[in-house]
């Protein structure tokens, strides 16, 4: 399997990635059959697999830890944050108070202590890209993410994050 590196990050990944928002409730409800899935993938040279918290209401994210369980050292893994995971306005989007409580939900579904790569699902416009990136730098300062991205961005926001990072010395996005 070819591998490439993921921005500047020094991790390689396969060419190829295993998205899972289909295992769960909204797809394959069969969770020995997708940890079958994710192990064939592992097998034959796939090393990165995405989910998000959104999938199934957690559930692709506690497949995947599952899965992952004793191989996470095989794996590129990466998760998203940012779309509602409940009727609260306050359990969605880039706020810092969303993110520290976010990625601690996931870490505990993917049961792992660090994910690879942590993305913001869709732009925030109602939080300042600064208060979001710097929330998810102090995560890769507290050793529970390793690179972040975005996911969805259109062009002009991308823009406006990275002069973000810049001027306020944040982390940049990595991978859109």
């Amino acid at each position: 399997m070819k591998q490439r590196v993921l921005g500047n990050t020094g991790m390689f990944v396969s060419e190829f990635t295993l998205g899972t928002m289909m295992f769960g409730a909204m797809g394959n409800r069969d969770y020995d059959d997708s940890i079958r899935i994710i192990h064939k993938t592992l097998d034959a040279g796939i090393n990165m697999i995405d989910t998000a918290d959104v999938y199934s209401n957690g559930e692709s994210e506690e497949i995947v830890g599952k899965a992952l369980a004793g191989r996470r050292h095989e794996v590129i893994l990466a998760t998203k944050f940012g779309l509602p995971m409940g009727a609260d306005s306050n359990q969605q989007g880039g706020s810092a108070r969303w993110i520290k409580h976010a990625v601690e939900d996931s870490l505990r579904r993917l049961r792992t202590d660090y994910i690879d790569l942590y993305q913001i699902h869709r732009p925030d416009y109602h939080t300042d890209i600064s208060e979001t990136l710097s929330a998810l730098s102090d995560l890769i300062c507290d050793g529970k993410v390793r690179a972040i991205g975005s996911s969805t961005f259109p062009a002009e926001r991308i823009v406006e994050a990275q002069w973000a990072a810049q001027r306020g010395g944040y982390h940049r996005f990595v991978s859109e």
